[in-house]
């Protein structure tokens, strides 16, 4: 229960409108941590003066532990798989608590190659996955053709990943904010500064890239340009499964939506700025037309970037910070913001209530990663 060790509230004085839970940041895992508290009987707060406008208004919404497990993160790929597990029920719980359609889709993920080189890269990508022992099932092109007509043909090979699905994080963030409501959370519309400013039996940094100045963890922006299609006359996109393909070396996704939309994405840029190059939208553009030519003719309808929550090893920032048992950090996602969403929830959630924390969380304590600045005067004291 909230108040065993470590989470004493000892020395508190929990009045009538003091929170057990302060959530600092509205974006999907913010909001999906207040749900889930506030389910549970906690009294929670969250705090965001513009509550799901960081990353989750520019991400794809792919939910792809498959196609995104890369060399050298096998801990990340487990937690990777083990929240796209929690997908569907979430999915279903959120869609009953809200009341809203999610755009949850289960039609799987192509990945490929549009020439020899570039699949000969996707392969080495595919032998490893397949090493790990995800579901990869290698696709000659006529049969990738028969489950996509509309892909290029000089597309020279693929693979399937059945359990790479999607949702649209633009209706994910509004039906979360519903279902914490409705299970008693309140949201503030103001900004937090220092964590000094918080009063709460616990308080979780849920901040995104914010989350570096509250904390001193090394959370750094990283910049993805996007662009959003519509199929003429906002018909069905000509395509049902997402697709990831490499094409002449440059990496995009598809993403099709209701509505006719189609999310290309995405640069992956260390800067911090949120303007849109015209170079990124001509090697987007070029990558998925070669891909699926009939994007050619689709209306171009959205140009945008945003900032990632990046870590030095990739990987999220979850669980408390060195020196304060009652400050979480649930941050740090990177490009996996919505996959990870469900089980950053959960085992924050349930360290918060039982104090006890899951495994899964070892590997990515904030204390794998020093301070930075000075001890004097930093976030954590």
């Amino acid at each position: 229960m909230l108040g065993r060790d470590p989470f004493t509230t000892a020395g508190v004085k929990k009045g009538p409108f003091l929170p057990d839970v302060a959530v600092v940041g509205a974006g999907p895992v913010g909001l999906a941590i207040a749900w889930r508290c506030a389910a549970r009987g906690l009294r929670v707060v969250v705090h965001d003066p513009a509550p799901g406008s960081g990353a989750a208004h520019v991400a794809a919404g792919m939910l792809a532990p498959v196609a995104e497990a890369y060399f050298g993160e096998h801990e990340l790929t487990g937690l990777l798989t083990a929240s796209a597990a929690r997908w569907p029920a979430f999915a279903a719980e959120l869609a009953d608590a809200s009341g809203a359609d999610l755009g949850y889709r289960a039609d799987g993920t192509l990945m490929v190659g549009l020439t020899a080189d570039d699949l000969a890269e996707a392969r080495r990508l595919w032998a490893y996955q397949q090493g790990l022992g995800l579901p990869v099932t290698v696709l000659r092109p006529s049969e990738l053709r028969d489950r996509e007509p509309a892909l290029a043909p000089r597309v020279r090979g693929g693979a399937l990943a059945a359990t790479d699905h999607q949702v649209d994080p633009r209706r994910l963030v509004p039906a979360l904010r519903t279902a914490a409501e409705r299970a008693g959370a309140t949201l503030v519309a103001s900004p937090v500064r220092r964590l000094s400013d918080v009063a709460a039996g616990v308080t979780v940094v849920a901040a995104g890239c914010g989350a570096a100045a509250l904390t001193g963890l090394p959370v750094r922006p990283v910049k993805g340009q996007v662009l959003r299609l519509r199929a003429p006359g906002g018909v069905a996109p000509g395509f049902r499964h997402v697709i990831r393909g490499y094409a002449d070396g440059e990496h995009v996704y598809l993403v099709p939506r209701g509505g006719g939309e189609v999310v290309v994405g995405a640069t992956v840029e260390e800067r911090t700025d949120t303007t849109v190059s015209a170079g990124a939208v001509l090697r987007l553009l070029r990558a998925a037309v070669d891909l699926v030519p009939e994007l050619g003719e689709y209306d171009l309808v959205e140009t945008l970037a945003g900032l990632r929550p990046g870590t030095p090893d990739n990987a999220p920032i979850l669980g408390p910070l060195p020196g304060r048992p009652d400050v979480l950090a649930a941050t740090g996602h990177h490009r996996h913001g919505i996959v990870l969403t469900p089980v950053t929830a959960d085992l924050i959630t349930d360290l918060i209530v039982t104090g006890e924390p899951d495994p899964l969380l070892a590997p990515f304590a904030p204390d794998r990663f020093a301070p930075t600045g000075s001890e004097e005067g930093h976030p954590w004291n």
